[in-house]
């Protein structure tokens, strides 16, 4: 399997505060791969930093070219979606609104036939459906995040990182976000996970990165991490 995004000794800053050290990372085609850890040792710091919103070194390539350098709009036009942990919706836009938005307006997105339309975010969301004309705003947490990364797909991503997803939601809605991520996978679309969830990750990842303090502590199957009692006790257990 070839590797869609490959991203060798990154270091990120924010101001002088230097927060990753020398990160290697990859995810492959049609691959769900997780990155774990706790709060604050710079997984977030990491998708943003392969999209462009965090000062780095190093390389990241996507489709072997080179991301570093770039501004975050012309990431995304490459093909990378991103959804944030704090959801980033229109609160006053209609979530039918906020799904148009996320379409991609380029010509040669207009030449190129799209994987998504709004009809497939209903197909997959029905919940949506019945709320396309209720303002975003007053949604759910579950509904946000549901919203967040339907708008997402609209853009027509090749790579989708999600950070968080199932942060404050319900047991049940938990659940569904799981099966949604697979049946991404399952219609050709990578996916960098961030979770904090043990249990979700091990279910639908293909591998799993842990990082602590800035840098991969551990990488491999779910199985492996399964096995290795010693490094969830270190670097994964409250």
């Amino acid at each position: 399997m070839s590797a869609l995004l490959e991203i060798r000794n990154l270091h990120s800053f924010y101001g002088k505060s230097h927060v990753l050290h020398g990160v290697d990372l990859t995810v492959g085609e049609g691959e769900i791969v997780s990155l774990l850890g706790r709060n604050g040792v710079g997984r977030s710091t990491t998708v943003k930093a392969v999209m462009g919103q965090v000062d780095s070194t190093g390389s990241i390539l996507f489709k072997g070219e080179e991301m570093i350098g770039l501004k975050a709009f012309q990431i995304a036009h490459k093909g990378l979606g991103y959804v944030p942990e704090n959801r980033d919706i229109f609160p006053t836009l209609t979530v039918e609104q906020n799904l148009i938005l996320g379409e991609k307006r380029s010509k040669e997105a207009k030449a190129k036939k799209a994987r998504w339309n709004l009809d497939d975010m209903y197909g997959m969301f029905p919940r949506l459906k019945e709320r396309q004309h209720t303002a975003a705003g007053v949604l759910s947490g579950g509904e946000q995040q549901m919203l967040t990364l339907c708008r997402t797909l609209m853009g027509d991503p090749d790579l989708i990182m999600i950070d968080e997803p199932t942060e404050g939601l319900a047991p049940k809605i938990v659940d569904l976000v799981a099966e949604y991520l697979n049946v991404l996978k399952n219609r050709g679309i990578s996916i960098l996970l961030v979770e904090q969830k043990l249990a979700i990750a091990l279910e639908i990842s293909q591998r799993v990165y842990v990082m602590g303090h800035g840098s991969i502590v551990f990488e491999g199957s779910p199985a492996d991490l399964r096995a290795d009692a010693n490094v969830r006790k270190e670097w994964l257990e409250v």
